[in-house]
Formats: structure tokens, sequence, C-alpha cells
């Protein structure tokens, strides 16, 4: 439940937003423009509006595009051919292929060959309206999301941060969970969930991509790229993180019923030190407490013993490593206060909207 609550919270701003645009396109295609019923202008708003935040607006142009594209091909299909079943494939056809030569996008496509459907179907008069309802749509759309709730390019980063890093958290506390029983069976389950965490990686990777575009794009954000170049390069840390944390639950699940008990806590206080930055992962005072939970955790690791263990704890020390490099703090300077059994590192000021890039402060 609290994971629904979690995603009904994240998303109920955004969903908001489209059943407004879209009952403003019915509304302005309805009354303001004489012409049929306008079915097609809140489609192309929701349809140009349901993407991840930072996305909305180079969707709403791809959806203009595939729609456009795919009525001029649905036209000249069916002033060539006619209607029939041999026009309607002809005419998805080609509609795909213009679609695959400007952009190669599904949504371009999906756009292109419905247009092209339509047109087909119902005659010259339904592929204007559409066009119409379109653009209707789209214009909706981009005022919506470039004009009245624009995202702010670290405000996306910083929520997909949030968004990996509470996933990461799921994925250790599950694994300590499941360390403390008996049944192989839960191993495999367990890991088989944790798997599901790529996705959030992958994610990322795409809000990184976003928020780039949207302080390049936006002219009233393009002053905060400098803020962004520090915070991406950050977030790029957290690959490596969850690559730490693979491997850190890949080993774990392969040790003995009495080593896996043993390590059980560890994970745990890993877990919660993750869960404690994924609830602001731009807040300095937040860095620095994730940071002291983490070095708690890792303070007490044995350097001998079995091969197995060993090897876990020095899995477990990489993941800490990883975790105070992605809150700042110097690659040397966390590979030492992980070995060294440090109990507080420092941490820099992390970049914030409308501060000039803050510097290093040398204390904690």
């Amino acid at each position: 439940m609290a994971k629904v609550w979690r995603r009904v919270g994240d998303n109920l701003w955004p969903v908001l937003q489209q059943a407004v645009a879209a009952a403003l396109s019915w509304w302005i295609a309805d009354d303001l423009i004489d012409h049929h019923v306008p079915l097609f202008a809140p489609i192309a708003t929701l349809v140009a509006l349901n993407t991840p935040l930072g996305g909305r607006g180079t969707n709403t142009v791809r959806v203009l595009v595939g729609v456009i594209s795919g009525v001029v091909v649905g036209q000249l299909a069916f002033t060539l051919l006619g209607h029939g079943t041999v026009t309607v494939g002809v005419a998805v056809l080609g509609a795909l292929l213009v679609a695959l030569l400007i952009d190669g996008r599904r949504i371009t496509m999906a756009q292109a060959a419905v247009g092209a459907v339509i047109c087909v179907a119902a005659g010259q008069q339904a592929g204007t309206d559409r066009v119409l309802d379109a653009l209707v749509g789209g214009a909706v759309a981009l005022v919506f999301s470039q004009l009245l709730f624009p995202v702010h390019p670290l405000t996306l980063l910083r929520k997909a941060e949030s968004t990996t890093l509470s996933g990461l958290a799921d994925a250790l506390g599950l694994t300590a969970r499941e360390m403390d029983a008996e049944d192989d069976e839960r191993a495999s389950r367990t890991w088989d969930e944790v798997r599901a965490v790529y996705t959030l990686l992958d994610e990322l990777g795409r809000a990184r991509a976003d928020s780039v575009a949207v302080a390049g794009r936006t002219l009233h954000r393009r002053g905060d790229r400098e803020h962004l170049t520090r915070e991406t390069a950050t977030a790029l840390h957290l690959d490596l993180l969850g690559n730490s944390c693979f491997t850190l639950v890949r080993r774990a699940l392969a040790l003995d019923t009495r080593h896996r008990q043993a390590l059980a806590p560890t994970l745990r206080a890993l877990s919660g030190a993750l869960d404690a930055l994924a609830a602001a992962p731009g807040s300095r005072a937040v860095r620095r407490h994730a940071t002291r939970r983490v070095l708690d955790a890792v303070r007490d690791a044995p350097d001998a013993g079995p091969a197995p263990t060993v090897t876990v704890w020095e899995s477990v020390r990489l993941v800490a490593q990883d975790v105070l490099v992605f809150t700042g703090v110097d690659a040397e300077t966390a590979e030492r206060a992980v070995h060294d059994g440090a109990t507080e590192v420092p941490v820099p000021d992390p970049p914030r909207r409308g501060r000039t890039l803050p510097k290093l402060r040398h204390h904690p």
C-alpha cells in the first residue's frame, strides 16, 4: 500500500493537468471552432501529455508530425485508390514508412497510421478535421507543458534519483528479510523482484537526457545548466551504486544460512540509509545523515574469515563507497573513510534552483 500511495502521490498533479487540459481542448474545439464533434482534440492532448515530465513538449511535436503525415498519405491513397481494404493497407504502410523516415518513434508511427486509416475510411473532410483537432490538442498540450507548468530540470532529475534510491532500498530490504529464511525458493523469488530495479535505472537515464534537453531548449531554464551539469554527473554514480547493490544481493544470497542471518542486519542498515536519502536527495542535511548511517553500517566489517564472507563484505564496502560518492564525497575520500572506519565525512552543498554553483566545504 505504501508503494501504491507513493505512486498516486507522485502522479496526481500530472494527472490533474491532463484532465483539465483535455476539457479545455474539447471546449476550444467544440465552442470556439465550428466543425464536427471534437473527439480527437482532447485525445491528442492526452496522448501528448501522457509521458514523463520533461518529454511532454517533444511528445506533442511527435503527435502533430504523425497526424499530419498520416493524413497527407491517407488523402493521397484515397485520391488514387478510393475506398477499400487495399487502400487502407497501402495508406497505413505509406504512413508508417514516412513516420520512420521523419522520426521513427512509436508514437509518431502510431499517430501517422491512425490518421491514414481515418482519412481513407471517412474521406477528406474527416482527415482535415483530424488535423485541426490535433493542432488544437497539441497547442493546449504545449501551453500546459511549456508555459503554465514547465518542469524544472533539477526537479525532474531529483525525482528520478529519489525513485531509484527508493527502489534500491526496497531491494536490499527485501533481500535482508529473505536472508533470515531457509527456503531456497525464496532466494530465487527475491532475485526476480530485485532485477526489476534495472527498469528504474533505465528511467533514470532517460530523466538525465530529458533534464538536459529541458535546460537547453527552454530559454528561462538555460541558466540552470551549470547546476544541472554537476547534478547529472552525480546521478551517473547511481548506475554504479545499482550495480554494487546487485552484486551484493547475488553474493549475499549465495551464503550459507548462518552467514546470511549474520549479514542481514547490515543490509537492513544500508537499506535504511538509502531510503532516508530517497526522501530528499537534494538536501545536504539528508545527505550527511545518510553518510553517517552508511559509515556506521560498515565500521565493523571483518577483514578476515571464510573467502565467501570476505567477498560479501567487500561488496558491502563498495555499496557504502558508492553511496558516499553519490552524496558528493570525493572518491578517494569515500574509499578511505569506508576502509578506515571513519564516523563522518565532509559533504558538499548540492546544486539548488536559483543558486550559483556551490563549492565544497571542507568541514562537516
